[in-house]
């Protein structure tokens, strides 16, 4: 088997075992046709079926297929053999009837027992397309092949994945209990809002031309008056400190 169909197999199977509780060895139910098909192929049925399902399996036939193999004559004997191998699963029907009808009823609507169907009918695989999580093998070309999962089974996977984010009634039973509760406090309403106070500041005065060089006048002044005033400071300064240095400095006596 290629390594490319062998990983997309694998992961089926694991879509099978996550959401529809598949378990090794896989139960594996053939019916008469596939019996007949590896009796003529030469099929090992058990190794190949390992292979495809990636996995231990269990072959298992059901009396109503055995007695349909019975009926074709004794050409059919090898296949009778070989279905005889398997392992007998009851299927209570007290007279015999089609394989197709026997493996349908055993299956059911939601194939609660995980079987995984091998078989050469048509009709029947178009039937079990219609139940959720229900692998299907077949043989094409003296290959078996694993079908791809059905549209009824991705709608039952995507129904399990959503079911398993929302807790059960249980679940929320023992979460409400384990909550404690908060008595509400009602939210204090707040008064109007008021203006921004950037949007209401009093805006700047615009002044005329001679207003403007009015001020602009007054102002020159000022510095003026400042820079005078800053010079006499100087002034005085720098003559403090000439009459400072001009004195004569006192000698100091030496002790005898």
């Amino acid at each position: 088997m290629r390594q490319k169909r062998s990983k997309a197999y694998r992961k089926l199977m694991a879509m099978f075992s996550t959401s529809f509780g598949f378990r090794q060895p896989y139960q594996v139910l053939v019916d008469s046709t596939m019996c007949e098909m590896a009796v003529s192929s030469k099929m090992d049925l058990s190794a190949q079926m390992e292979s495809v399902l990636v996995g231990s399996v269990k072959l298992m036939i059901t009396q109503c297929c055995i007695h349909e193999l019975y009926l074709k004559g004794k050409s059919h004997q090898p296949a009778v053999d070989l279905a005889k191998s398997f392992e007998r699963r009851k299927c209570n029907h007290k007279e015999a009837i089609p394989g197709d009808e026997c493996i349908a009823a055993v299956v059911g609507d939601s194939n609660k027992h995980r079987y995984v169907i091998a078989t050469q009918s048509h009709p029947l695989r178009v039937n079990l397309r219609a139940v959720p999580g229900v692998p299907i093998v077949h043989v094409n070309r003296a290959v078996m092949v694993l079908e791809p999962a059905s549209d009824a089974t991705l709608r039952a996977k995507h129904r399990v994945e959503q079911d398993a984010l929302v807790p059960s009634t249980s679940e929320r039973a023992i979460l409400n209990a384990a909550t404690p509760q908060v008595e509400h406090v009602p939210k204090k309403k707040r008064g109007p809002k008021g203006p921004n106070p950037l949007s209401v500041k009093k805006k700047a005065r615009k002044y005329t031309v001679q207003e403007a060089k009015k001020a602009n006048v007054t102002g020159m002044a000022q510095d003026e008056e400042v820079e005078v005033r800053r010079k006499r400071k100087h002034d005085e300064s720098d003559s403090n400190d000439e009459e400072s240095s001009s004195r004569p400095k006192r000698r100091r006596r030496r002790k005898s």
